[in-house]
């Protein structure tokens, strides 16, 4: 069986979120976050599930990390729960809160893991929503503020920072669409939203500078945008989606300049930026992480403004619970158009992973074939940009755990270790084992072994 071998040095690793993950949201006096509130909002979430438990990783982190090291990983992503820290955003710090995340991090080291640390994974204080949120001016501020309380606290131990995780997701999703929190629906509050994100990231990078040792990134959602047919008007309307999804954040961080599309796709909501804000945004950063599912097949949909645009599923194509299409090459599309359009950069996959309906366990292990083929593919198509001369230093399953899925509740499980949600039991399924085959190896086979 011909295996494909990775860099001696690359990074193996799985992925997770505070509030997905943690429970016990107010403990030991952490402050609300957004997400505590929406969830408590009737309606907002399947089947009004919250995060209040989740996976009890506030109490069982040393649990899930003997978890990590059976698995054989060689980092851990996780996020800080900004309020858990800051219970009111700035100000008095809570030092309960920020203990858990020192003995978190010291129980990775002691099993031989990397911890890689995101600062902000959506989940805002309500404090500072209160204040505005992203809509202030002061927002980046704050959040130097509290990334520099993190540095102070934890790079000496830290090797690898993200600042924001996909801030696409948090200005659409929470600002525009309302689909999670804070659940505002609003286009003029979207593009200021996403600005003060940006400058919230090159804040945080000076931040970095002044004291840091190590590498500091940003991780963004992409997909490929491809057109549905050959049509003029369909592959306009794959390059408007591509401005607004993959190039938004990406053009202002590493040219400068914000697509030339967004201003009239947004019209009248587009408030124009100042040059110095845009120089502020173009800052030195040490890596992007890569956040991949799928790709956008995308059709004309005149009736459908601001775009003009809709994302079509091919009924040909194989997909997750999500109803996402699995297409690995996307990944290798992707990796592979970051270097042609920005230059090589230093890239890390901080998550790739998918959700099925995963059967209950049996004999002590539960078997998802279909999580295993997912993973195998595009653990190909990442090597595949390698051997491409892609800068590729690392890759983060997403998810360690099954979790609290965000509006989906705990519906749909993107783990490698089953979570049952009242009784807290981990089992883990064929793709943990399969990903500790893949880590031991250090490569992967492109087809399953056979008898």
């Amino acid at each position: 069986m011909t295996t494909l071998p990775f860099p001696n040095d690359f990074l193996w690793g799985a992925a997770t979120s505070a509030y997905q993950i943690e429970g016990h949201p107010l403990a030991d006096g952490a402050g609300p976050s957004i997400w505590h509130r929406f969830v408590h909002q009737p309606g907002r979430i399947a089947h009004d599930d919250t995060g209040d438990l989740a996976c009890d990783h506030y109490h069982r982190f040393a649990e899930d990390v003997a978890l990590m090291a059976d698995l054989g990983l060689g980092a851990y992503r996780f996020s800080i729960a900004w309020g858990r820290v800051l219970p009111e955003g700035r100000g008095a710090v809570n030092i309960k809160g920020l203990d858990f995340y020192r003995r978190l991090t010291d129980a990775l080291l002691e099993r031989g893991i990397q911890p890689m640390i995101t600062l902000y994974h959506w989940d805002l204080p309500a404090a500072l929503h209160d204040r505005g949120g992203w809509l202030n001016p002061d927002s980046p501020r704050w959040f130097a503020d509290y990334a520099r309380l993190l540095f102070d606290a934890l790079d000496d131990r830290v090797p690898l920072w993200v600042t924001l995780n996909e801030p696409w997701v948090v200005s659409v999703l929470g600002y525009l669409e309302g689909e999670l929190a804070p659940g505002h629906q609003d286009w003029f509050e979207t593009p200021r939203v996403a600005h003060h994100l940006l400058l919230a990231h090159a804040e945080a990078v000076a931040a970095y500078r002044a004291s840091g040792r190590h590498r500091i990134g940003l991780a963004v959602n992409l997909e490929p945008q491809h057109p549905a047919s050959s049509s003029p008007d369909d592959q306009a309307a794959a390059a408007r989606r591509d401005a607004f999804i993959n190039r938004w954040f990406l053009d202002p961080l590493l040219l400068g300049v914000y697509p030339s599309e967004l201003e009239s796709l947004f019209g009248p909501a587009w408030p124009g930026f100042a040059d110095a804000d845009l120089k502020r945004i173009q800052c030195a950063t040490d890596f992007i992480g890569v956040n991949y599912y799928s790709r956008g097949l995308v059709r004309a949909a005149p009736n459908h403004p601001p775009l003009n645009a809709v994302r079509i599923s091919p009924t040909y194509a194989p997909r997750t619970s999500m109803d996402w299409e699995i297409y690995p090459q996307g990944l290798t599309d992707t990796l592979l158009w970051l270097k042609d359009r920005y230059g090589n950069p230093p890239l890390y996959i901080t998550e790739n992973g998918a959700a099925f309906d995963d059967p209950s366990p049996c004999n002590g292990e539960v078997s998802d074939p279909e999580r295993v083929d997912y993973l195998r593919t595009h653990l190909c198509a990442a090597h595949a940009a390698i051997t491409q001369g892609i800068d590729l230093r690392g890759y983060f399953a997403w998810s360690l755990l099954d979790n609290f899925e965000w509006a989906q509740g705990y519906a749909k499980r993107f783990g490698l270790v089953q979570v049952d949600p009242l009784s807290q039991k981990r089992t883990l399924k064929t793709s943990a084992r399969f990903y500790r085959e893949v880590i031991g190896g250090n490569g992967v086979a492109p087809s399953p072994a056979t008898g």
